[in-house]
């Protein structure tokens, strides 16, 4: 990133993350060291989060809330008309990771991008966040530095986040630690007490019997082995409910689980499957599921809104006068759909052939205004033909014998 002036880049030196051995203490001393309110250093802390992120669980609920943003088409409106220059690029392959990388700053806190054009795309930098001090607006060189350079000196730099906010991860972070150390004792105690043990003895003036046996009790498999010389004691406790150690087990680890998703989707019940929850009670904790996707995508909105116009604008893309918008997708049951339309048309409601087409998946013929044409020639009343002069004579002696005979004796009608 070039100063104003500067020959050449400034240099950012990225050090591997430190991963694995993390316990509580690690966790409060990453903590305290980014809370710090005179030299903020967050990069214990970042290193802690990448580690946080390997847990199944906590990618499986990360995917499953970024997805209502990614796999939901944005569109550029300007009074209701789609800009087809701007739209190109949010439809490419960068949009796509950026609204990835600007999910991620509710896990991280916060993200710096430097946006530049790559032949005729948009492109973006993400600034190693270990290299950015949020808080006094620097960007460090190395991720220890305590001074760096100033990011308002660079035009090009867009940030969103709240400079204090450590992010979602913080608070699962604790969980999965939790989660980790349980389960690394539920594996130690399922290989102790859930495979059998095996017991071996000798001679013990015969060395070269105990050298046979170490060396069959090795190449038969990898269950627990005790060796011991014959007439020596040996005496193996069990625990008195290994049936109960291993459920508890298995339940914190579960807890841990449900915690981590009540923190990302609001519940549990959409994510794990219970015996206890009501096909009521989940349906009403989907609906506090979506509330929480329809903030995320306030919150994208107002990033694209506000934040992103003038970076738009500084790429050469002429965002006056529209709007980013989301183009919701219509989960109506096809059934139910045809039901409401059957219904509008009977009330009259003029209805678009082209969104018939669109919403029901059909193609529209080739041929399609010829077979309209016909359709509303059959549909027209034959016209009625004109009486011939033969057919008017008749008529015409008709109607007047009819009046003769009825004027005929008193002159008069009788009804």
């Amino acid at each position: 990133m070039p100063r104003p002036g500067q020959t050449g880049p400034r240099t950012i030196v990225l050090t591997q993350a430190k991963r694995f051995g993390i316990d509580m203490g690690t966790y409060m001393t990453a903590i305290n060291s980014a809370e710090n309110i005179d030299f903020s250093r967050r990069w214990k802390l970042y290193d802690l989060y990448l580690e946080i992120l390997m847990d199944a669980h906590v990618q499986s609920v990360i995917t499953k809330r970024k997805s209502a943003i990614l796999f939901t088409p944005i569109r550029f409106k300007r009074d209701g008309i789609p800009d087809k220059v701007i739209n190109e690029q949010l439809e490419s392959p960068w949009f796509y990771r950026f609204l990835s990388d600007a999910w991620d700053t509710l896990n991280w806190g916060n993200s710096l991008f430097q946006f530049y054009m790559d032949g005729q795309w948009i492109n973006y930098d993400l600034i190693p966040r270990k290299h950015v001090d949020p808080v006094r607006r620097l960007i460090l060189r190395q991720q220890t530095d305590i001074n760096g350079e100033n990011w308002d000196d660079f035009d090009d730099l867009l940030f969103i986040g709240n400079p204090d906010d450590l992010g979602l991860l913080a608070a699962a972070a604790p969980y999965v630690i939790y989660k980790r150390n349980t389960m690394a004792d539920w594996a130690q105690f399922s290989e102790i007490f859930g495979m059998p043990m095996r017991e071996y003895t000798y001679d013990g003036n015969d060395d070269e019997a105990r050298s046979r046996i170490i060396n069959d009790a090795y190449n038969d498999g990898g269950a627990a082995v005790i060796i011991h010389p014959e007439g020596s004691g040996f005496k193996f406790v069990e625990s008195n409910n290994k049936s109960g150690s291993a459920e508890l087990y298995e339940k914190f680890t579960e807890r841990c689980n449900s915690e981590i998703s009540k923190l990302y989707l609001g519940n549990t019940l959409t994510t794990e499957a219970s015996n206890t929850g009501t096909q009521a009670l989940g349906t009403i904790q989907k609906k506090g599921e979506n509330l929480i996707n329809m903030s995320d995508r306030k919150n994208i909105l107002n990033i694209l809104n506000y934040d992103m116009t003038d970076t738009f604008a500084a790429l050469g893309f002429d965002t006056t006068g529209g709007s980013f918008e989301f183009d919701e997708p219509n989960e109506i049951d096809p059934d139910k759909k045809m039901a409401i339309i059957e219904k509008l048309h009977q009330i009259g409601l003029p209805i678009s052939h082209d969104y018939l087409y669109e919403q029901f998946g059909i193609e529209k013929p080739a041929d399609y205004n010829k077979i309209v044409k016909e359709e509303e020639k059959k549909k027209q009343p034959s016209p009625v033909p004109e009486p011939n002069e033969q057919e008017k004579t008749k008529f015409s002696n008709w109607f007047s014998g009819f009046f003769v005979d009825a004027l005929g004796g008193s002159g008069a009608l009788k009804w």
